[in-house]
């Protein structure tokens, strides 16, 4: 993969401009600080590697030399898109989830970031946003896809276990054809934003339906419940021990061990 093939290969998507990067530390980072000097809507920046690479909450997002997608989306949300940003999240998790759909595979999206296969984590997404004063800007979208086995970190350091397209298809896959699986994807579900069509979508997919979570929010709090849907916004939906509906907006979820 290199800057002239990436711009051949997406040349028949409407894109903005394209970036690529041997090596850098992180695409959000660069993509943030390109955000606030002017871009063009849904530009993009691609690595081959990432030194710096982060997820959620700060974690390590480990990306070697060809062996992963480590790409990063730049969006100016329109004014109907606006209201409905907290679906971005959804929206690219979605993305990857039918482009791997049609690879023969059933990933699932753990709530909120996470793709998984076999119950493993195959990719994630980071969205950041760059603000003017009490506006938003832009909208940063980070991905992650571990695609070779060797994109696979040690287990001692993973908080979840992951796995690859390698590992799962037990073939070698084009790192390309996963790019544009995946921007195809999102652009064509893009419209669908301020949509319950999106919200129905993302549930059909959603990982642990009907059974028992806890959601570690920060800290000592935990939340438990049995996983019942999606709200309007995109946050989880539980129903706790005692039938009672609880709504959580932030959190890291995981299946009890004895669910």
């Amino acid at each position: 993969m290199n800057q002239y093939d990436l711009n051949k290969l997406l040349s028949k998507l409407n894109l903005g401009d394209i970036r690529y990067f041997e090596s850098i530390g992180s695409t959000n980072d660069e993509a943030l600080a390109w955000a606030t000097s002017g871009t063009k809507d849904m530009s993009l920046i691609v690595a081959d590697e990432q030194t710096m690479g982060r997820g959620r909450l700060d974690r390590p997002w480990f990306t070697p030399p060809g062996t992963a997608l480590a790409f990063s989306l730049i969006l100016h949300p329109s004014v109907e898109e606006r209201p409905h940003l907290s679906r971005l999240v959804g929206l690219a998790a979605l993305s990857i989830t039918k482009s791997l759909q049609t690879l023969g595979l059933y990933p699932e999206i753990k709530w909120p970031n996470d793709v998984l296969l076999n119950r493993r984590k195959v990719a994630g997404v980071l969205l950041e946003l760059v603000w003017s004063g009490e506006d938003i800007e832009c909208v940063v979208i980070g991905v992650g896809v571990n695609i070779l086995k060797r994109a696979v970190p040690d287990t001692d350091i993973l908080r979840f276990p992951a796995t690859s397209l390698e590992n799962v298809l037990d073939q070698p896959v084009d790192r390309a054809e996963i790019l544009y699986g995946i921007l195809a994807e999102f652009l064509a579900l893009r419209p669908q934003l301020a949509t319950d069509a999106l919200i129905t979508q993302w549930e059909k997919v959603l990982a642990y339906q009907g059974r028992q979570v806890q959601v570690e929010m920060g800290g000592e709090k935990t939340v438990t419940g049995k996983v019942m849907g999606l709200e309007s916004d995109g946050s989880l939906k539980l129903r706790d021990e005692n039938g009672k509906s609880v709504t959580v907006r932030f959190g890291d979820v995981r299946l009890r061990p004895y669910a």
